[in-house]
């Protein structure tokens, strides 16, 4: 006699409960990451603006330095003569300020001859939050 098997051909409802209850913990998750991956996308690009925004007035502070000008040089470059901007033009959402501290050849005392300079660009992210990236470069009285 011969015994016949009965071949499953579909899920049964515990098989379909369950499957729905590992999707309805998983989804949720899954749809936070891609929130977050989508927010956090401009970052980079955000962070690269900026870097490019220090090395912008880095490079105009160092112009200064070596400008042959008489109202130019050394003595010229300090915090006084690089006002905070606001708001950078070019690129609404940023802002940079410049600090120059004088420092003496350990550029961690105070002396004369070095000049220490620091450039802060800082931005709101796509999160809402305020992010700032600095710059620096170090300056000499020294003229060949």
């Amino acid at each position: 006699m011969k015994i016949r098997t009965r071949q499953p051909r579909a899920f049964t409802l515990i098989e379909a409960i369950i499957g729905v209850v590992i999707c309805s913990i998983a989804v949720p998750g899954l749809m936070w990451s891609l929130r977050e991956a989508a927010l956090r996308q401009a970052d980079p690009v955000l962070m690269s603006r900026a870097r490019w925004r220090a090395a912008e007035k880095i490079e105009d502070i160092l112009a200064d330095r070596h400008s042959p000008s008489l109202a130019r040089g050394y003595s010229y470059v300090t915090t006084a003569n690089y006002a905070p901007e606001a708001s950078i033009a070019g690129e609404p959402g940023f802002a940079r300020q410049v600090a120059i501290t004088e420092t003496g050849p350990n550029l961690i005392a105070a002396g004369t001859g070095y000049k220490t300079v620091v450039v802060t660009v800082s931005w709101v992210d796509g999160s809402a939050t305020t992010r700032s990236l600095s710059l620096s470069t170090v300056l000499t009285d020294y003229t060949p």
